[in-house]
């Protein structure tokens, strides 16, 4: 077999083995960027491409954060299922190696398929970009919420606490000692509520703007618990973009409040008082932890950009909001956004 900068044989092998490739079939290999969880390829073979993707037990990041490799199987169910109900939404699932904490997935050209993240810091902010996303959120939800058989699926509570909660949550609470028991309740009100399948990174840079909608990418974090999350996950991300310079703090704001109606539009599992009223009280935590968690934004980049998120993130962890539109409304005061 000819090899071109192959990672290693044995994802040579394991394309091969799936019949990925040809036996003998020149294999060029290119890294993929973004991610700092996994190892993602592109393999370029005769008149085919492919894309293979391999999770790291030690992140990419500044602080030491280690998480178990079997999320690889986990994210390779999780796109199974979303590609069973969203065909266009999610990279076709090709091949996957337990053993070797890999899959292989199709590939989807970049020209075709801008990353949402790239459009919102370039300015262009569109609304039926984010309410397209709300309703695709919301439809997984909706087909999975109160699925036994997904939910023995995806069991996944230790790995979700290693990925998200104890990095964002615990670890901020770490520098915030005054919001460390409201940070450990959310945490732990998080982990005890098993409604609905999370895909738990709805975050713009995991989102591509495809021809046929919104195309989900990297589901490590998947299992079966608290759509509230992957809600506020997303909405967080349209928030701190505001203090971006030069950002449209309006238009954001607006696909903030087009994101919440559409995906409410399909939330038809519990009252919507409920659910926003998580997705309210997580807010604010995900707001500081991605300025003092473990993985912080890399466009925060100034003390006074921070200031905005901790004052504002502070206060709304001590004395809750009860809506999203509520937290919008704080947000866009503490960042004086002329809407």
């Amino acid at each position: 077999m000819t090899q071109q900068n192959s990672p290693d044989t044995k994802l040579d092998e394991f394309l091969v083995h799936h019949s990925l490739a040809a036996p003998g079939e020149a294999i060029k290999w290119e890294p993929l960027t973004g991610g700092v969880s996994s190892d993602i390829w592109r393999a370029d073979l005769p008149g085919r491409t492919v894309c293979v993707k391999r999770a790291l037990s030690t992140l990419k990041v500044a602080s030491n954060w280690e998480a178990p490799v079997s999320r690889n199987a986990d994210e390779w169910a999780w796109m199974q299922f979303a590609y069973a109900h969203c065909p266009a939404n999610v990279p076709k699932p090709l091949a996957h190696d337990l053993g070797l904490g890999a899959f292989a997935m199709s590939f989807l050209a970049p020209d075709a398929h801008p990353v949402w993240k790239k459009q919102l810091l370039e300015g262009h902010v569109d609304l039926d970009t984010a309410a397209a996303v709300g309703r695709l959120v919301g439809h997984l939800h909706s087909v999975s919420a109160f699925d036994t058989d997904v939910a023995a699926t995806f069991d996944t509570t230790d790995n979700f606490r290693a990925l998200r909660l104890d990095p964002y949550f615990i670890a901020a609470g770490e520098k915030h000692k005054d919001c460390a028991e409201r940070l450990q309740y959310l945490a732990d009100r998080t982990a005890n509520t098993r409604t609905a399948l999370v895909h738990g990174d709805v975050s713009p840079k995991n989102i591509l703007v495809g021809p046929n909608g919104p195309v989900l990418l990297d589901a490590e974090c998947a299992w079966y618990g608290d759509p509230a999350f992957d809600l506020a996950f997303c909405l967080n991300h349209l928030l701190l973009k505001c203090l971006l310079p030069g950002a449209n703090g309006r238009r954001l704001l607006e696909s903030f409040a087009a994101l919440t109606a559409a995906y409410f539009a399909c939330a038809d599992w519990e009252s919507r008082a409920t659910l926003e009223g998580r997705a309210a009280d997580l807010l604010p935590a995900l707001l500081l932890a991605r300025v003092d968690g473990k993985s912080p934004v890399e466009y925060i980049t100034t003390d006074v950009q921070r200031q905005h998120v901790r004052s504002l993130a502070r206060a709304l962890l001590l004395r809750p909001a009860t809506t999203l539109g509520g937290v919008a409304l704080a947000w866009q005061a503490e960042c004086e956004i002329d809407r």
